[in-house]
């Protein structure tokens, strides 16, 4: 049996870091944002379909996602956010779940569905979140100033920016609360990593273990 992992986090909670770590470990690693950025590619279906929606100055002078224009369009703006999810999440979840069940076709051991906002679809009961199945939901956590710490140096982004896009998600202690596992990232890379062996160890013998 296939262990299937959600894995979840938010801005600078090092999310990636455990990723990569249970892929080291033999994981089989499907990350959402990967397979969106795919799926948008210059000339897409879905690039067309978000410049219909969204306008054209979304698009940048080589063909590509302006990633930038179109935060700006949606970030304060429900509303917009919603019509995005609608034109993202279809092709996104099923072009996961068909990676995932190759993976399990081949006998892999555990599959990890990176996806960061799993457990607000969970909540809401949409998206990937909410529509993929899972054995076990692990999460990425760090105190929130960690986050805003870690998420500034890596982006290059000022404080306040940075603040805005924490308050615009889920807090962590609450994702923490949903979760079945939790990875504290808040330490040394050494102790990040002793954990995410202790969880491997316990994903690897519930696949052993008999239905």
């Amino acid at each position: 049996m296939t262990v299937v992992v959600g894995l979840t986090g938010g801005i600078g909670s090092g999310k990636s870091t455990v990723g990569a770590l249970l892929q080291e470990r033999g994981a089989v690693l499907v990350d959402a944002d990967a397979i969106v950025h795919e799926l948008q590619a210059p000339g897409s279906p879905m690039l067309s379909e978000i410049a219909r929606a969204f306008g054209d100055d979304v698009i940048d002078a080589s063909g590509a996602l302006d990633r930038k224009a179109l935060a700006a369009k949606v970030f304060a703006d429900a509303e917009a956010r919603t019509r995005l999810g609608l034109i993202v999440h279809p092709p996104t979840i099923a072009e996961m779940g068909r990676r995932m069940e190759a993976a399990k076709a081949a006998g892999v051991e555990v599959v990890v569905l990176d996806i960061p906002l799993l457990l607000e679809g969970r909540r809401t009961g949409t998206g990937s979140g909410a529509l993929l199945p899972f054995d076990t939901i692990v999460l990425a956590w760090v105190p929130v100033a960690t986050q805003i710490e870690r998420a500034a140096a890596r982006d290059g982004a000022s404080r306040e920016e940075i603040e805005a896009r924490v308050r615009a998600q889920m807090p962590l202690d609450e994702k923490r609360a949903m979760a079945d596992h939790v990875i504290d990232n808040s330490g040394s890379p050494e102790e990040t990593r002793r954990q995410v062996d202790a969880l491997w160890r316990e994903l690897t013998e519930r696949r052993a273990a008999p239905p």
